[in-house]
């Protein structure tokens, strides 16, 4: 498993993606929080990550499907993915360790944006008037958030040799995953009752609960499974191969 984490990570970074990856997020997410002024940090009013953490799912959505759309549909094109599966390594270590590559670069990226809260800290008025504790718990959610977008994006390019069709595939079910309940929840038909469950089904419901600050056990248990999930069919999905 750490070989194939060493190997993939080696891989981001003897190249331009991880370099790419980190930039194309920090640049993405600079020009909201401090150049446009309908979601700049300096125009808030108060000291306060929020729009951060509202805009950072958005385009996670649609950089770790790219992240993660070489990761097998890669080797199937170009066929290495025979040699990898018949090295000594069981299946759910070749997953794992892509998967842990993976999260590791998108985990680099989130780094640099410490800044953003050190920065809003010295801003506050008085200096440190800034909600820790959401804050601390809204990373924790982009965290687990990032974990199964991940395996999201694992599964879907397991699934396909065209990196393209990984992609999309990989976009379509992390964005039906975070934003679909909530706008199923808001439909007339479950007006009146059910909306709360539906909503509770989706990832956008949890991740906002842990950025309230508190910690519960019911977020955390939901993400845990939802990465577990879709790790074990990218498994199943590598294993069918040999049947």
């Amino acid at each position: 498993m750490l070989a194939i984490f060493r190997k993939e990570i080696n891989s981001f970074f003897s190249s331009l993606i991880g370099y790419l990856v980190i930039g194309v997020f920090l640049l993405v997410m600079g020009l909201f929080l401090f150049v446009f002024p309908d979601t700049s940090l300096l125009n808030f009013g108060y000291a306060s990550l929020g729009p951060f953490f509202t805009l950072a799912p958005n385009v996670l959505t649609f950089i770790i499907p790219a992240i993660c759309m070489r990761a097998f549909a890669e080797e199937r094109q170009t066929g290495s993915i025979e040699l990898l599966v018949t090295r000594p390594l069981r299946d759910y270590e070749i997953v794992f360790g892509k998967f842990l590559a993976c999260l590791t670069l998108v985990l680099i990226a989130f780094l640099p944006t410490v800044l953003y809260y050190v920065t809003l800290y010295q801003l506050g008025s008085p200096v440190g008037n800034i909600d820790a504790g959401g804050t601390i718990g809204s990373y924790l959610g982009l965290v687990f958030l990032a974990s199964a977008f991940v395996a999201i994006g694992l599964f879907a390019s397991s699934l396909t040799s065209n990196q393209i069709v990984s992609f999309l595939l990989a976009l379509a079910l992390s964005f039906f995953l975070y934003f679909g309940f909530s706008l199923l929840a808001g439909l007339p038909l479950f007006y009146l009752s059910g909306a709360g469950l539906i909503e509770s089904l989706g990832m956008q419901e949890h991740f906002h609960s842990l950025g309230r600050g508190l910690i519960d056990s019911r977020d955390v248990v939901y993400f845990l499974s939802l990465t577990a999930f879709f790790l074990l069919l990218t498994v199943i999905s590598l294993e069918r191969r040999k049947w």
